[in-house]
């Protein structure tokens, strides 16, 4: 270790000594030397003139998981390059690197901005997405309220208008249905709460929600056995009963088949 510093303190020394020696190696070199540097424990990286060698840096830097190197040098580049041709390209890469550190409100920020400022943007498509993925990394537990996860989704459907043969499209169908479920299991939680209340009209407009807006995800055969639940506690004996007999034909390899046939059962022998 103490040699390896002594290394990179007599490199560091030749690079300030030797400065504009330094600017006619080419950028894959001095790339080599901002990660070598990166690598000593320290912070120090080559004061890089021109702007591709400096985004070619910082690129090497995130793909090594230095994001936090990279962000900082991004933001220097950003600060610097106002209306630089690649200052876009600068931008995204911040956001990448927030995400990464699960820094969701500063990565939003770059990916709105992309949208603000550079809609014609080579990265503007991804950028889309990405934006995504921040809000939704802002959303909080189905317990709670997800207005996040509702922006998440629509974000990502207005991804796919937009974008259409997009690359990141099959993920982004992904993550919408990832969103809806996480939707219907809140909507799933507040009709549970209100069927324990005993509050019967708003437990089954609930439950209905998640059968009619969200039918394709994994929570409807749940939103059919609270149905039946409150048609029981209503005294509607044989609709409960048909409902949860519907669940047992429909769910045959599912567990919730064997709970509809043990409350079916139980309906049965009042």
């Amino acid at each position: 270790m103490m040699r390896l510093r002594s290394g990179c303190n007599r490199l560091c020394r030749r690079v300030g000594r030797g400065r504009r020696a330094w600017w006619r190696l080419g950028p894959a070199l001095l790339t080599l030397l901002a990660l070598t540097l990166a690598a000593c424990g320290g912070h120090v990286l080559p004061e890089i003139h021109s702007q591709g060698d400096r985004l070619a840096t910082a690129r090497a830097l995130y793909d090594r998981g230095s994001y936090g190197d990279a962000s900082e040098l991004l933001k220097n580049i950003i600060d610097s390059g106002a209306g630089s041709a690649r200052i876009d390209e600068a931008i995204y890469l911040l956001g990448q690197c927030y995400l990464t550190l699960h820094e969701w409100s500063m990565a939003t920020e770059q990916f709105e901005r992309i949208a603000r400022d550079y809609p014609e943007s080579d990265s503007s498509g991804s950028a889309a997405f990405r934006l995504g993925e921040a809000y939704y990394g802002q959303s909080r537990k189905p317990d709670f309220d997800q207005d996040r996860t509702r922006q998440a989704l629509e974000q990502w459907s207005g991804y796919l208008r937009a974008y259409p043969g997009h690359w990141l499209n099959v993920e982004a169908q992904k993550r919408i249905m990832q969103a809806r479920t996480r939707l219907a299991q809140k909507a799933l939680g507040t009709g549970d709460l209100y069927l324990k209340m005993r509050l019967m009209e708003p437990a089954r407009a609930y439950y209905q929600v998640v059968i009619d807006e969200f039918g394709d995800t994994s929570w409807r055969p749940r939103a059919e056995l609270g149905l039946a639940m409150v048609d029981a506690k209503e005294g509607r004996k044989a609709e409960a009963i048909e409902r949860l007999r519907e669940i047992e034909r429909q769910y045959p390899q599912l567990p919730i088949a064997q709970l509809a046939g043990y409350q079916r059962r139980k309906l049965e022998r009042k």
